[in-house]
């Protein structure tokens, strides 16, 4: 009985000093961090040469902080004695004022293991405000605060697109309407002006029945109806003109106004020019229903 309490006082005495010759250090590089800082915690491990040790992973529950990174270096062994270090770089999320961080080492032996904790080190949570008020106070501003903006060039680019197909859609399901529009004012327009120079010149005529006025006078009529129907009247004598357009009386007119160009006679030129006025306005009106009746067709 006596030798069984030797030999457990022995093995005793052999697991302290054992015990002892493992020295395992942790610390916080700083004392305070802010919410989600990163913060290095320093594990140093001096035993034995002879000894195996382990450092934990990252498959170690480091909460309430988040481990972030391991850092190893080479172990250093100095009279027998060998110094490992590891640095691990965690975050604090918790809103304790204080975590506290022990970190274990293991150290392996034949039939089992044993497990060196570190001494807690402290880490205090750093407050960006020192108090928060209340009721927040806003400072008032109505001063206009420009806001820079990009210009959209795709936006622009779909709008100026969409407006030219648009516009093309309009130009085909229209384009026969509007240029009956344009041919009707285009005709309007060369009428104001042919009557407007036909008054004016025939009123001069019939003052003074000139050769350069009668010449004048033949020659508006001739230019505009040419204008308007396409034919050569410009080229065509009293007779040809009269012949073309089936009407007698237009040669008669033209014969009165004649005799003042070629035989130099004075004669009354206002029947003469107000009949050929009025086969030009015939003419006119036959031109407004020609274009009237081409869009009603197409």
């Amino acid at each position: 009985m006596g030798k069984i309490w030797i030999f457990l006082s022995v093995f005793l005495i052999s697991l302290s000093t054992l015990g002892q010759s493992v020295q395992v250090e942790g610390y916080f590089t700083q004392d305070s961090a802010k919410l989600g800082e990163r913060v290095g915690f320093v594990l140093k491990a001096r035993y034995p040469e002879s000894s195996q040790l382990i450092f934990p992973d990252s498959l170690y529950d480091f909460s309430p902080l988040v481990l972030l990174e391991k850092k190893t270096f080479i172990s250093q062994t100095t009279e027998g004695q060998t110094l490992d270090s590891t640095v691990y770089y965690v975050s604090n999320f918790s809103l304790e004022p204080s975590v506290f961080l022990s970190l274990p080492v293991y150290e392996l032996s034949r039939y089992d293991s044993i497990t060196y904790f570190s001494t807690e080190a402290e880490l205090k949570l750093k407050l960006t405000l020192d108090s928060i008020p209340e009721q927040p106070v806003f400072q008032e501003n109505n001063v206009y605060q420009p806001i820079e903006t990009t210009f959209n060039w795709l936006l622009a680019g779909l709008i100026i697109g969409g407006v030219i197909i648009l516009l093309g859609g309009f130009a085909l399901l229209f384009a026969k309407r509007i240029k009956a529009v344009f041919q009707r004012n285009r005709e309007k327009i060369r009428w104001i002006q042919f009557e407007r120079k036909w008054k004016k010149l025939t009123g001069l005529l019939a003052q003074n029945p000139a050769l350069e006025l009668a010449d004048e006078v033949i020659g508006l009529w001739k230019g505009y109806l040419e204008s308007i129907t396409d034919l050569p009247f410009q080229e065509w004598t009293s007779s040809e003109i009269a012949e073309a357009l089936d009407d007698k009386e237009i040669f008669k007119a033209l014969r009165s106004i004649d005799m003042i160009i070629y035989a130099g006679k004075e004669a009354k030129s206002e029947e003469a020019t107000t009949y050929l006025f009025e086969v030009a306005k015939i003419k006119y009106q036959e031109k407004l229903n020609q274009i009237r009746n081409e869009r009603a067709t197409r």
